[in-house]
């Protein structure tokens, strides 16, 4: 016997995305890439430390597990690297906000400081040009400054 549909509200929307990147819809991958596209490009930061995600007039909060966006390159400008996002936004690097997660991938700061992306591989090897290795630390060197890399854990 199959399961009556599940009723969702905008509190509840049963719309997650998760630590690698990937939307989810009542436990189930959303797959389509056009799905996928509009989903990236709806996410918003909200009040609160929450996310909401926007398609045309509607509307919901969505659950967010890590960063809520992907650095997916890294392009080179005269005042330093800025940063492209998985929603196709661009936006210059905050080197203070740079840090590397427990699972020793860059995160940097992003939306005015309201959310946080995490780098992917490319991007991440993109970033390189900036990176040198100081005293057993890299450290993010900059035309605004050099920023040691921290670990979540450290201060």
């Amino acid at each position: 016997m199959s399961q009556p549909p599940r009723w969702h509200t905008r509190e509840d929307s049963g719309i997650r995305l998760d630590r690698e990147g990937r939307w989810w819809h009542d436990d189930v991958l959303v797959e389509h890439p056009r799905v996928v596209e509009v989903f990236n490009r709806g996410l918003a930061p909200a009040d609160g430390g929450r996310y909401v995600l926007r398609v045309g007039q509607d509307w919901c909060f969505v659950r967010v597990e890590g960063a809520a966006f992907r650095v997916v390159a890294v392009d080179d400008s005269p005042g330093g690297p800025w940063v492209r996002l998985s929603d196709r936004t661009a936006e210059p690097l905050d080197g203070a906000s740079v840090q590397l997660d427990e699972d020793g991938a860059l995160t940097c700061g992003v939306k005015a400081g309201r959310a946080r992306a995490r780098f992917s591989r490319d991007a991440q090897f993109q970033l390189s040009p900036w990176l040198d290795e100081e005293d057993g630390r890299y450290v993010l060197c900059l035309p605004s400054g050099r920023f040691p890399l921290a670990y979540p854990h450290q201060s």
